[in-house]
């Protein structure tokens, strides 16, 4: 599957990311911002029902912008970018190749708001940001690729992991 999208093959020996299996569980969720469905594992979407419920009575919207992908998800949106003439060590910045995405375990999602486009940078500037740095450890939840991480992954304000 990587050697198909040019990915190195030390990769997976190099990477520092872990890798993530895809949970044997997972529940509908609410839809996303783009109304389409996403699914997480019943703890994550609880802890993430109870987080955004928690955010909306302090006057913080949160919504939903991805949660679970599949392997072969991966794969297709990186591929995708290829197709568009994106070179694969500048995808590999801001996607885990196929099988290191948090994504895979249904425990990790996006979050957006709309005082903001989703997925920039930008969302660091934004109240719901702000809320989520104070409290989203109160709900098991961290932000798992912050500025200068050791992932080798670009900044991401918006991903957000929950590991109880």
């Amino acid at each position: 599957m990587h050697r198909s999208l040019g990915i190195n093959p030390g990769y997976i020996n190099n990477s520092k990311l872990p890798l993530c299996s895809e949970p044997d569980e997972l529940v509908d969720t609410e839809l996303d911002f783009l109304n389409r469905p996403q699914r997480l594992t019943p703890a994550a979407f609880a802890a993430w029902t109870e987080m955004k419920s928690s955010a909306a009575a302090d006057g913080v919207e949160l919504f939903l912008v991805s949660a679970f992908r599949s392997i072969q998800y991966q794969y297709e949106l990186i591929e995708r970018k290829i197709e568009r003439d994106q070179k694969i060590e500048d995808i590999l910045k801001v996607n885990a190749a196929p099988g290191f995405s948090e994504h895979h375990s249904g425990r990790a999602i996006d979050i957006g708001t709309s005082a903001c486009d989703p997925l920039v940078e930008e969302f660091e500037k934004t109240e719901a940001y702000q809320w989520l740095d104070k409290n989203a450890q109160r709900f098991d939840f961290s932000l798992s690729y912050p500025k200068s991480n050791s992932y080798g992954i670009d900044y991401e304000p918006w991903h957000w992991c929950f590991s109880p």
